[in-house]
């Protein structure tokens, strides 16, 4: 889930005047000693919050413990977890699906009508353009719309890339939503938004994610943190790191080490849960309209079992 730790992706709630005058701005780019500064300071806070000397570290705690995983060949599909359940499956540091554990969610008796009937002036931020080449860029580009503007550029079926509502805070629909349990330090939810063809590019996030499709069907690629030596990751910020293979179209002419990377995929339905370790190497893609959400966990990784990092 790209740019988990964007400020500009957070949606308040409604309030009066201008829908958009209530977007927060943008982030762009800075250079020199004060982006160098911004950038530590943050990733001090970040290793706060998490219990741990600092977020290098931890990225290489995650690492070294996905070493020891066994190979898995698909996603394992697990029963209904009580919190004390999913808490020692997710420790084993491997990505699992709970099918049906959001399946009776008031979001997911909702529709894009509803949307359009309901929810037609709340504030959304789309991605648009080329936003799968330029997804770790700090100022690619995005249009700031309403929803029913948002639903009707999406409808219209403009060539390349479908337009996306990707990582947003929207307060409006997490009403309807029933979030387990599961962390005890969740970040709040966040929401994806978009017809078939919108894409998540090959990402890793360095906390522990639970993901799950409200409507329609997505379908995911996995790999596990270590495998980042063949992935030819590119850093966006200290717990987000991007790769430019796609393991739908694989180039293995210009990426040869990705033969080596160890890949999952799973398609994931209306109503399922996926947890995503920190550290493994996603990629997203819409294959029906789709609305999903997801929410990272802001505390050490379970995979680490609470050893410093």
């Amino acid at each position: 889930m790209v740019e988990k730790n964007d400020p500009a992706a957070s949606i308040g709630e409604p309030a009066g005047g201008s829908a958009l005058a209530r977007l927060p701005p943008r982030l762009h780019a800075t250079a020199g000693a004060d982006a160098l500064a911004k950038k530590a300071a943050r990733e001090r806070r970040d290793a706060e919050m998490r219990g741990v000397t600092s977020i290098d570290a931890m990225r290489a705690a995650i690492k070294d413990a996905a070493r020891q995983l066994p190979l898995i060949t698909q996603v394992p599909r697990v029963g209904k977890l009580g919190a004390a359940a999913f808490l020692e499956r997710a420790a084993r540091g491997l990505p699992f699906l709970v099918p049906g554990l959001a399946a009776r969610w008031p979001l997911a008796e909702l529709t894009p009508d509803t949307l359009r009937e309901r929810f037609s002036a709340v504030p959304v931020r789309a991605r648009v353009g080329d936003y799968v080449n330029t997804a770790f860029a700090p100022d690619r580009a995005m249009q700031d719309m309403s929803m029913l503007e948002y639903l009707d550029l999406a409808a219209g079926g403009a060539e390349g890339l479908p337009p996306y509502l990707g990582n947003l805070e929207l307060r409006e629909l997490n009403r309807f939503c029933h979030w387990p349990a599961f962390f005890a330090k969740p970040g709040p939810p966040r929401f994806w938004l978009g017809p078939a063809g919108t894409v998540t590019p090959l990402h890793a996030d360095y906390d522990d994610n639970i993901f799950v499709q409200v409507w329609g069907s997505k379908r995911i690629f996995l790999a596990p943190p270590h495998h980042d030596a063949f992935l030819y990751p590119v850093e966006a910020n200290a717990l987000l790191f991007g790769s430019p293979f796609d393991p739908e179209a694989p180039d293995f002419a210009r990426f040869p080490l990705a033969r080596q990377a160890a890949l999952l995929e799973i398609v994931v339905e209306p109503g399922d849960l996926l947890y995503v370790p920190a550290g493994w190497y996603h990629q997203v893609r819409s294959l029906t309209f789709s609305l999903s959400s997801n929410r990272w966990s802001r505390t050490l990784p379970l995979a680490l079992g609470g050893r410093p990092a």
